[in-house]
C-alpha cells in the first residue's frame, strides 16, 4: 500500500466514478480497479460495493476512507512543511487593526520570534476594511480585527475578549469614580470612532440597548486620536477597550470606569482564508494566538 493508492481510493469514493477517477490520475480504468482490488486483497475485506451504481462503500470501506483522508492530510502537510523549510527566508504577512497591533499583539510576536528566529514575521497596521480585502486577495496570511464578521471563505478564530470601559480625562467630574451606571451618560459629550468602524457599531449598540443618547462631540478614525482628545477634555468621555489605555492609566492621563450594568466586551479574532495552506511556522502562530482565548476561558 502506498500514498498514491490511498489517494486513488479516496478520489473514487468522492467522485463515485471509476472513469473520472482514472482520468484524474492519468491511468486506465482497469488500473484503478486493480489497485482497489489489491487493497481489498491486502486487508482481506471488501471496501467497495461494485454492484451498486454509483459504487458505494462497505462498512470496512467507510473505516478505510476516514483513515485514508487523515493519512493524506498529514502527508500533504508534511510535504508542505518540507517545501517551506527549503525556502529561505520564510515570511508570514500579518495585518492588524492599530489598537490590537499596538496594545495586544506584541507579546505574541516576541514569543513567535523566539521559536522561529529565521522566519520573517511582517506586521502592518490597516483598517478592518483593508484587512478583509487583502485577506481575500491573498496579500496577507493572517488578519487581526475587532468585532469580526463571518464570511464564506474566511475562517474566524477567537482571539481576545476586551472589556469596554468608560474613559475620561483626570480633570473630568467623573474622574474620581471607579464605577458608573451607563444611564448617567445620557446627554453627555462623547468622542467616538467614525461611523463604519466596527468598534463604533459596537459602542452604538451598547448605548442603544440601554436607551442612552449622547451628544457626539468628535469622531475619529483611530484610537490614538480619540485618547488624546479625551485626555485634554474636561467635558467629553468615550467608551474604549481596556487593554488600549494601559499606558495612559499608568501615567495618570486617563481614568477608566467600569460599568455596573454589565460586562461589555469587544470581541477580537484572527482571520485566515479557508483555502490557505499553512506552513509549520504559520500553524504555530495561529495556535499561539488562539491560546490567549483558551487561557481566558479556564
Amino acid at each position: 500500500m502506498n500514498i498514491e493508492t490511498i489517494r486513488i481510493f479516496c478520489d473514487l469514493v468522492e467522485m463515485q466514478n471509476f472513469s473520472r477517477t482514472a482520468d484524474k490520475h492519468g491511468v486506465s480504468q482497469s488500473a484503478v480497479s486493480q489497485q482497489i482490488a489489491q487493497l481489498e486483497l491486502t486487508h482481506k475485506c471488501q471496501l467497495i460495493n461494485r454492484k451498486k451504481r454509483p459504487p458505494s462503500l462497505t462498512p470496512a470501506g467507510e473505516i478505510f476512507f476516514l483513515a485514508g483522508k487523515e493519512i493524506l492530510d498529514r502527508y500533504d502537510r508534511l510535504v508542505s512543511d518540507l517545501t517551506n523549510q527549503s525556502k529561505s527566508p520564510a515570511r508570514i504577512n500579518l495585518a492588524a487593526i492599530f489598537s490590537i497591533g499596538m496594545h495586544t499583539l506584541q507579546p505574541f510576536v516576541k514569543k513567535f520570534m523566539a521559536k522561529y528566529p529565521n522566519v520573517y514575521l511582517h506586521v502592518e497596521y490597516c483598517s478592518a476594511v483593508q484587512i478583509y480585502d487583502r485577506l481575500q486577495k491573498g496579500d496577507i496570511d493572517f488578519g487581526l480585527v475587532a468585532v469580526p464578521r463571518k464570511m464564506r471563505n474566511i475562517d474566524v478564530f477567537p482571539f481576545e475578549d476586551e472589556p469596554m470601559v468608560l474613559v475620561c480625562g483626570p480633570a473630568h467630574p467623573l474622574a474620581a469614580l471607579s464605577q458608573i451606571d451607563i444611564h448617567e451618560l445620557q446627554g453627555i459629550e462623547f468622542i467616538a470612532f467614525d461611523k463604519g468602524v466596527p468598534t463604533r457599531s459596537l459602542t452604538d449598540s451598547i448605548l442603544a440597548q440601554y436607551g442612552v443618547t449622547v451628544r457626539m462631540a468628535f469622531e475619529f478614525d483611530n484610537i490614538e486620536t480619540i485618547k488624546r482628545a479625551v485626555e485634554i477634555s474636561s467635558t467629553a468621555v468615550s467608551i474604549l477597550p481596556e487593554p488600549t489605555i494601559q499606558t495612559e492609566r499608568a501615567a495618570n492621563t486617563l481614568r477608566a470606569l467600569t460599568f455596573v450594568n454589565d460586562r461589555f466586551i469587544r470581541p477580537t479574532a484572527v482571520l485566515v482564508r479557508k483555502d490557505k495552506r499553512q506552513s509549520q511556522a504559520s500553524r504555530y502562530l495561529l495556535e499561539l494566538l488562539q491560546k490567549q482565548k483558551s487561557l481566558e476561558e479556564r
